[in-house]
């Protein structure tokens, strides 16, 4: 099962289909992950709460 590289929370194989670069079975950052969003092609801290 995939997860999360940040988190480790589980994703879907879509997700990690439609989120991870070519070649990558796990994605840097996920839904679930609080601290970090994905930026373009970049994973940056979060800037503020995503209101949980």
């Amino acid at each position: 099962m995939p997860e999360c590289q940040n988190c480790s929370s589980f994703v879907t194989r879509r997700y990690v289909r439609v989120f991870t670069p070519e070649g990558r079975d796990t994605p840097r950052v996920c839904p679930s992950c609080e601290d970090k969003i994905r930026d373009g092609s970049d994973v940056r801290a979060a800037r503020s709460t995503r209101g949980n």
